[in-house]
């Protein structure tokens, strides 16, 4: 309603994009709807990797922030928190941990060892093999989710693989076109917001949520204005065919896993042989089966792709519950509005939604992303020192 209110005071000769930047500019991030208390978890420094899995698998969020234990009660935020901890910080953390025994090394590797060093030397080099696949069955994730290394390593003991020290947060202050900027352009899946006075974190503000409060200006003027627009006008998606990141059905899963953590990205299609149907979706959050339930791939050789899906579906009938996995991958055309999107990415609660011709070939992939992208725009030198005093991911980490 907001936006509606300077949609019409905005000068007539400004275009849509310009309108929506002016607009979004004009509101603080403060007016943002509280994200619900479920949502807003905090882990603890000292908290072990198998109790901090369980808890963003148990709040269905992808990543918590770390408040450090041993900070004083008068601390900044800046030092109250360490960082935040995300599933794939934690999976690629784990894999890459054992290195490889030396060879003058008298000490034999357990068999633990042993399957985590031969997926570590997999993982960082090109395509997994089926080998692979086997070596990484149920009973290697039995083996190191039950295992002392897993039960005690604590979540400070893996802040190599937070992306910033603490974190990039957002004031009350700022507007939200600095929030929106911030999850198009800069490839954040969601922000904190700080309380200065109560250096504490007021609320956390994702892409998922974004998307749900467009689904609720349904209606409104300068919604519908915008939302009319069919998918291809607006330039979505943006990846050429060939260009699309997925994996083969046959593939071992721990490759969908790393392709998404070497293309930064959340989530990728399952296709069959052919490379052109896509018969599934797997997404980071996915991993946290991998280390929650490692009991359902007991009956499998291997864990490939085709088999993790078919495993954890079966797992959720069998438990009775709710998730965007269950559903499998949602699909479009072209020929969506971009309103029609917003409202199927909303209503089925996912992150991606594949585009697909009239023959069911893949055509693209549109994410939340992609479309908060087409929303606004970044002024030249809009961001000015925002950045200044954020430290970066360090150069030597692996995540």
């Amino acid at each position: 309603m907001k936006v509606e209110d300077l949609w019409d005071v905005q000068e007539p000769q400004l275009t849509p994009t310009e309108k929506l930047n002016a607009c979004f500019e004009g509101i603080p991030v403060s007016a943002f709807p509280p994200a619900p208390s479920s949502q807003v978890i905090e882990i603890k420094s000292d908290t072990s990797l198998a109790e901090a899995v369980r808890i963003l698998a148990d709040h269905k969020i992808l990543s918590a922030p770390v408040v450090d234990v041993d900070a004083p009660e008068d601390a900044s935020w800046i030092d109250r928190y360490i960082g935040v901890v995300e599933f794939a910080g934690i999976i690629v953390w784990i894999l890459h941990q054992s290195e490889p025994p030396s060879p003058r090394s008298p000490t034999s590797e357990s068999a633990l060892e042993a399957a985590v060093n031969r997926v570590t030397n997999a993982a960082s080099l090109g395509t997994l093999g089926p080998e692979d696949a086997a070596a990484t069955s149920g009973n290697f994730f039995e083996a190191l989710t039950s295992s002392e290394f897993y039960k005690n390593t604590k979540v400070r003991d893996i802040a190599g693989s937070f992306r910033w020290a603490p974190f990039l947060a957002l004031q009350k202050s700022n507007s939200f076109l600095t929030m929106l900027l911030l999850l198009s352009s800069y490839k954040m899946k969601s922000i904190p917001v700080v309380d200065l006075g109560e250096a504490k974190i007021d609320n956390i503000i994702t892409q998922s949520s974004v998307i749900h409060m467009l689904a609720e200006c349904s209606g409104l003027q300068w919604f519908e204005s915008w939302g009319t627009r069919k998918l291809s006008e607006i330039g979505l998606p943006l990846m050429a065919p060939d260009r699309i990141v997925k994996v083969y059905e046959e593939e071992p899963v721990l490759q969908a896993f790393k392709l998404m953590r070497k293309k930064k990205i959340g989530g990728i299609p399952i296709v069959d042989s052919s490379g052109r149907k896509v018969v599934g979706n797997i997404s980071i959050r996915d991993v946290h089966f991998l280390l929650t339930a490692p009991e359902i791939y007991h009956d499998y050789r291997s864990i490939t792709a085709k088999n993790f899906s078919t495993a954890v579906k079966g797992y959720l009938e069998t438990h009775h519950e709710i998730s965007p996995f269950a559903r499998g991958m949602v699909i479009c055309t072209k020929n969506y509005s971009i309103k029609e999107l917003i409202m199927k990415l909303d209503s089925e609660k996912i992150h991606r939604v594949y585009v697909v011709d009239d023959a069911g070939n893949l055509e693209g992939v549109i994410t939340l992303r992609d479309i908060l992208s087409r929303l606004v725009h970044e002024p030249r030198g809009y961001f000015g020192d925002f950045f200044d005093g954020v430290l970066p991911l360090p150069s030597n980490s692996r995540v």
